[in-house]
């Protein structure tokens, strides 16, 4: 076994299993990503180095009423005494929480180039400053009133709060994303004033229903706007699973030009995407001719979002416009919700949206006991002072006589009167401007007041209805502060109906242009731009030769049935182009090198084709039903062994015409073949030693058409052919041809 050194305690070097310490090391390494780096606090919502940039920024005082200080100075302070990483990581953290289109509630101020919605990163940290906002300042109140817990830095030369007592929903609000190992988070903004309204709703009954819950936080509240067009069951769902997503579209609105002409033009886009790269992918889409309902694409943004999206013509339905571009770019996109978070223990896990609502109403339940107990902490202190001033007052003349008089007069303070030390130092200590008479009222009313507050604190502190009031009147003034009837709190996203189903026809997203599909008797197939006339040169590789050609458009999907019985479906818009021999159809398809294509051809809804073996066995199918969605195709006839596919044609007529290797003939009525989905079926003509060579439907009226030597000869005088479904047949007439096919 494989073996490493390792240094024990006492400095020796001991021989330790590989195994184990790849594994002790990785869960080290594994733990230490997950809950000091990459997973935020269910109770603060903060990453670690989001929590020390915010504790940085307040010890420098970068209070929102303050002046800026350069972001190098703040990342400086960081990395020095609270996290040892490099700056660029710091700082890529503190403009993440200033740029207003990523945060939906900015925890930092900034000022000079942050980056904008385009992508273009943020200047260099010697360029901008930065400040506390009023939403960072709400998480960071309470610290010095022992509201949260601190531990040593990992230099053990300063401390450092675990968590911020956040009176503000900030996990909800601005939400958060991560990749930790083996772990991931992914919680989208919501709207504070929503939070707080399921908040104030929890606080005051408990057991509230999910629907009641997600009625309050309908969904997600994006910086960037949009409009929110998830199912309502999928979002309430997700909030009752802690997993989910979201999807949000662009918001636009059609402008009218004139005499019919119109415009799209898209005010927001959807969260973290980068208009430039949008409008990139948009003009690559309208270069590769993939819009065709679209004419051109221009960005007249300034400070707002203005795309410009000119139709093609003014009868495209701007709606139908929109969808494609929905399907086909960014302006839709998908937002997943993983509220996987750390809880109150550092314990990793994802949380629904009543357990992340439930932990924050508790830290802040914990929060307020922290600030009771030392408020009535630093009441007592007061009390106990104030105590030895009254002291004073009432024995003033021996006071002053032990102060002259005694070489100890602290002790012969605490001796005559029985006070405390710190009693003792506070009248020592005293002016003598404080010995006046109305100084001595003004301590008695202090001295009320305070064991006024200290009386109702006490009873706060053992009364869950009053605590219940005070997170009440808390998250009422947050919701004042912050909620939906102030400019930063008001809804951004909208939230719409889920857009029905709506099929996008196929020349909405290819540009329609002729072609002509060619492919050889190999196998290899191209499209020529075009309807190339039958006598139009075509170049093969040596030893090839044309198989099929025919006419089609780019908006067509086209249908190969092979020899195994399956249909095939290509995209027209997708073969190789005409200047070369084309690519193997093999490539296209999964069509094995045992099997050949038996028909190729242009797919047009509602057709019914036969198709037959080689035993002489077959069925119509309508063509609706050999469209198939993957490469593996659609298994249609179903061949018997020692059999294969060898015939599909076009089932258009009311009678079949079908003759063998032996040129024996045989017509019958159309209604004597089943129409099936899938199957071997029916036995078209019977062969004893032969096989099937062609089949052709037609209407009786018209004639039985084959290929002659002088051109194309239509038979009508049938009769000594007619019989029945399955008979054998007689001999070909006079002049059919000798390969045994119709045309």
């Amino acid at each position: 076994m494989a073996r490493l050194a390792d240094e024990a305690a006492d400095g020796t070097v001991q021989p330790v299993p590989l195994s184990d310490a790849l594994s002790e090391r990785y869960l080290a390494y594994a733990l230490s990503t997950i809950t000091a780096r990459s997973l935020p606090d269910v109770r603060d919502g903060l990453k670690p180095v989001q929590r020390r940039l915010l504790y940085a920024m307040r010890a420098l005082r970068l209070d929102p009423d303050a002046g800026f200080k350069k972001c190098a100075r703040v990342v400086g302070d960081v990395i020095g005494k609270y996290h040892p990483h490099g700056d660029a990581a710091v700082y890529d953290a503190l403009v993440r929480l200033a740029q207003t289109f990523a945060a939906r509630y900015s925890l930092v101020e900034g000022q000079g180039n942050f980056g904008n919605v385009d992508g273009d990163n943020a200047a260099a940290m010697r360029y901008t400053e930065a400040r506390l906002t009023e939403v960072a300042q709400a998480l960071l109140d309470g610290l010095d009133e022992d509201a949260a817990d601190f531990r040593e830095t990992y230099d053990g030369g300063d401390e450092e709060p675990v968590v911020l007592p956040a009176a503000f929903p900030n996990l909800l609000a601005n939400g958060a994303t991560g990749i930790a190992v083996g772990l991931a988070t992914s919680i989208p903004p919501h709207n504070a004033g929503e939070l707080c309204d399921a908040l104030a709703a929890l606080l005051k009954e408990p057991k509230l229903s999910d629907e009641a819950l997600v009625a309050l936080v309908p969904g997600p509240d994006f910086p960037t706007g949009g409009v929110l067009v998830e199912d309502p069951r999928q979002i309430a769902e997700a909030y009752a699973t802690g997993r989910g997503g979201f999807r949000l579209r662009a918001r636009w609105e059609r402008e009218d030009l004139g005499r019919g002409q119109y415009q799209v033009v898209v005010t927001e886009i959807p969260w973290q995407v980068q208009k430039a790269r949008l409008i990139e992918r948009i003009a690559e889409l309208l270069q590769a001719k993939k819009l065709a309902l679209l004419a051109d694409v221009r960005d007249e943004s300034a400070e707002d979002v203005r795309i410009v999206l000119e139709p093609r013509s003014r009868t495209v339905e701007p709606g139908l416009l929109m969808e494609m571009l929905f399907r086909q770019t960014e302006l839709e996109t998908r937002i997943g919700l993983n509220m996987n978070v750390l809880d109150a223990a550092g314990v990793p896990r994802v949380m629904t949206l009543r357990q992340v609502l439930r932990a924050f109403l508790d830290h802040r339940r914990a929060v307020l006991l922290r600030r009771t107990a030392h408020r009535l902490d630093a009441i007592a202190r007061r009390l106990d002072v104030l105590g030895g001033y009254l002291t004073a007052y009432l024995n003033l003349d021996e006071v002053i006589r032990i102060v002259r008089e005694e070489d100890e007069p602290k002790a012969a303070l605490m001796s005559a009167f029985g006070i405390g030390e710190v009693q003792a130092d506070a009248i020592l200590n005293m002016r003598l401007r404080a010995l006046r008479r109305l100084e001595e009222a003004e301590i008695r009313r202090e001295h009320e007041a305070l064991e006024a507050e200290r009386a109702g604190l006490e009873k706060l502190a053992q009364s869950t209805r009053r605590q219940k009031t005070v997170l009440a009147a808390e998250i009422a003034e947050i919701k004042r502060r912050f909620g939906q009837e102030t400019e930063l709190g008001a809804r951004r996203t909208a939230i719409d109906s889920a857009p029905a189903p709506r099929e996008v026809p196929a020349d909405a997203l290819v540009e329609r242009e002729p072609i002509t599909v060619i492919c050889s008797a190999k196998g290899w197939i191209r499209a020529v731009k075009g309807h190339a006339g039958a006598d139009a040169a075509v170049r093969y590789k040596e030893g090839d030769r044309e198989r099929f050609r025919f006419h089609a458009e780019t908006t067509d999907r086209l249908l190969l049935f092979a020899s195994n019985g399956r249909f095939y479906t290509l995209a027209a818009d997708r073969l190789p182009g005409g200047r070369g021999f084309g690519e193997p159809v093999r490539l296209m398809v999964d069509l094995g090198n045992d099997h050949e294509p038996v028909a190729l051809f242009a797919h047009r809804p509602g057709r019914r084709l036969l198709v037959a073996a080689s035993d002489g066995r077959g069925f119509l199918v309508p063509e609706d039903e050999a469209v198939a969605q993957t490469r593996t195709g659609r298994q249609v006839l179903n061949p018997a062994a020692g059999a294969e596919a060898t015939v599909c044609v076009e089932a258009t007529g009311d009678t079949v015409a079908v003759v063998g290797t032996n040129r024996r003939l045989l017509i019958f009525p159309a209604a004597d073949v089943p129409t099936m989905a899938r199957g071997r079926g029916v036995i078209l003509q019977r062969y004893r030693d032969a096989t099937l060579s062609d089949v052709q439907v037609f209407d009786s009226a018209e004639g039985l058409r084959w290929r002659s030597g002088a051109g194309v000869r239509t038979e009508t005088a049938l009769d000594d052919w007619r019989g029945k479904r399955g008979q054998a047949g007689r001999a070909a007439p006079r002049g059919f041809p000798a390969a045994n096919r119709f045309l």
